[in-house]
């Protein structure tokens, strides 16, 4: 974490305990002067608010500008807000990924009602408070914003008059050869599965069993080791079977079986093995079994950085893959999805194979844990960046509303993803649905059925070969 973004998360907490003892103060003074049966009344009226608009994990100021640099020479026109619809000052110039650069303001409602901009049929959610500068996904509109035809609103919120249209140009990567580097079962799906279930060829690479926090299984009689056996066992079955689903066989399916949040720590002592933290094994072939080619790490199956860097070295040149995709290091924070990265680049420079584009996603943001924004099924506006990211250009590929169904099905297949939500998640949802006008999707309880079931999915491209 960035020292602005901790100096914000301590400001957020200072600010929330300040509030806590005012409340508290405010409260005594209630029982003292009007009664001691006021109190409960305002705890529970107290508690509902928090749910209903102040649970979020927001560690930014919803007033703040994102911070967006693409690179030099990409190609922008200036855009105006007209009577509703976005009017170009000029031809629209080639390009399929479309970012719209405004000014959006919340109105009063839009403080306790998530604002919102309808682009065409999209829909694309912003923080309430909203109040600065953001950018929108126009991607797949194309036809409509060069005809002038594209219409746009916004509910809770304004627009500003004017703004800036980005125009990125890219290949269809699908049509390249494709490994996906996954670091736990269920982010190849996540992040690519609209991709991957339409390339010509594409593999998917696991490096971790997913073995930790497995307390659900002690249900069934197990002691908390062999409870996290089992969850490894099953969540590396999903990443070599469930990809299936989206048309790679299980020959391009890999399962590296290393352990879950000890990549970091294996890359700083990169000959020491680090074993599970839970699940007491120390040797990553138990998951091995079903993977379609020997790798270094079967030799001993020592769960080493050597081995994990050596295992992808072998698997790209192997696989060979034109285009890899890949956790953002500066974007995604989960500590081994940096780690992930990480590895890969060490295995690119030590291979004889070279791939010519990294494709980068983030699953998880430290600022916004809501991201992207809004009901399932909307498009995907780009996510908060408070300080200045890498320049690189973006791919933002649309999926049809069949392909947003495999994916939520593929999601449910994902045994971390499955359950019945808790009584207290359950109950905010309830209060946030009444009082704050949000919606989740039927196919699934779990956050990422809303979150990761979009109309675009997106992608941050680095060329290797400049």
């Amino acid at each position: 974490m960035t020292a602005r973004k901790q100096q914000l998360l301590k400001a957020h907490r200072r600010s929330k305990r300040l509030f806590l003892i005012a409340f508290l103060i405010v409260l005594l003074a209630a029982g003292f002067l009007l009664g001691w049966w006021l109190v409960p009344v305002l705890l529970v009226l107290a508690w509902v608010a928090h749910e209903a608009w102040f649970a979020d994990h927001l560690f930014y100021r919803a007033s703040d500008d994102y911070q967006y640099n693409f690179p030099s020479g990409t190609p922008r026109q200036s855009v105006e807000l007209d009577a509703g619809i976005v009017r170009l000052s000029e031809p629209l110039a080639p390009g399929e990924t479309l970012l719209l650069e405004l000014k959006i303001t919340a109105k009063w409602l839009g403080r306790w009602r998530d604002p919102y901009v309808e682009l065409g049929g999209d829909r694309q959610d912003f923080e309430r408070g909203v109040g600065g500068r953001r950018f929108l996904n126009l991607s797949g509109q194309a036809a409509a914003l060069g005809d002038n035809t594209l219409t746009v609103r916004g509910r809770h919120c304004t627009l500003s008059s004017s703004g800036t249209l980005w125009i990125m140009r890219n290949p269809d990567y699908a049509q390249q050869r494709v490994m996906v580097i996954a670091p736990h079962a269920d982010d190849a799906e996540l992040a690519a599965f609209g991709l991957y279930s339409r390339c010509k060829e594409a593999s998917i690479v696991t490096l971790t069993q997913g073995e930790i926090e497995a307390e659900d299984f002690q249900r069934l009689g197990l002691d908390k080791a062999q409870a996290a056996r089992l969850k490894g066992r099953l969540r590396s079955w999903d990443s070599q079977s469930i990809p299936l689903w989206g048309g790679v066989p299980a020959s391009h399916c890999v399962q590296l079986g290393y352990y879950c949040l000890q990549l970091p720590a294996m890359a700083e002592e990169p000959g020491k093995p680090f074993g599970s933290r839970e699940s007491g094994e120390n040797d990553v072939r138990s998951v091995r079994q079903h993977n379609p080619i020997e790798l270094p790490g079967d030799v001993d199956g020592a769960p080493t950085w050597i081995n994990l860097v050596g295992d992808i070295r072998q698997l790209l040149e192997h696989f060979r893959p034109e285009v890899v995709v890949t956790p953002h290091p500066e974007l995604d924070p989960h500590s081994d999805h940096v780690a992930t990265t990480r590895a890969l680049l060490e295995a690119i420079a030590a291979s004889t194979w070279k791939p010519s584009t990294l494709l980068m996603y983030a699953n998880h943001l430290h600022d916004n844990d809501r991201w992207p924004m809004g009901p399932a099924g909307g498009g995907i506006a780009l996510p908060p960046a408070v300080e200045p990211l890498p320049s690189d250009r973006l791919w933002s590929p649309l999926l049809s509303a069949d392909v947003q169904l495999d994916k939520a099905m593929a999601l449910a297949m994902e045994h971390d993803l499955q359950g019945p939500l808790g009584f207290k998640r359950q109950s905010r949802r309830v209060i946030q649905q009444v009082l704050a006008g949000r919606r989740w999707p039927v196919t699934g309880s779990n956050e990422f059925f809303r979150k990761a079931v979009r109309r675009h999915e997106l992608f941050w491209v680095r060329d290797l070969s400049d």
